[in-house]
């Protein structure tokens, strides 16, 4: 694994109140199946980004909390969040694009979910319920065996 040096520890902005550190995250380089011809089996073009979401100082644990829930399998049960980036031929492109990744779920695990309110059905809705009930009962009614006096007997 390879973290990233020590130089490019720019701050990268999340949200107004979240700004995350490059040195969080921690950069893999693989070789990347796909298109490439020669050129594919020499170089290590596939990124996997590892983020530590419990030993992040940056993130409130609610954020931890949604991050986790956010990353399904992608989060180890350490709490590290892997992402694979191979969409393209460029290591750096590759890498830009887990970073924009990871960017993403954490702006989605910032945003607070508004709860849905409960609401009851309107007297107009119960009304129109109740008369296709109505409805659909005299179909089925109209469709039924009408006896006669001698299947009676």
């Amino acid at each position: 694994m390879k973290p990233v040096n020590s130089e490019d520890s720019s701050m990268i902005k999340i949200t107004e109140n979240i700004s995350i550190s490059e040195t969080e995250l921690e950069f893999e380089f693989t070789r990347s199946g796909g298109p490439g011809g020669q050129k594919v089996n020499k170089t290590s073009s596939a990124v996997m980004l590892r983020f530590d979401i419990n030993g992040s100082p940056s993130l409130s644990e609610t954020v931890k909390k949604r991050l986790k829930k956010i990353g399904g399998s992608g989060v180890t049960t350490q709490g590290i969040l892997i992402i694979h980036a191979r969409r393209y031929r460029s290591q750096t492109m590759n890498r830009n694009d887990a970073v924009q990744r990871l960017i993403k779920l954490l702006i989605k695990a910032a945003q607070k979910q508004v709860k849905r309110k409960s609401t009851k059905p309107t007297h107009a809705s119960k009304e129109r319920r109740l008369q296709e009930k109505r409805e659909r009962s005299l179909l089925k009614k109209k469709r039924g065996f009408k006896a006669s006096e001698n299947d009676l007997n």
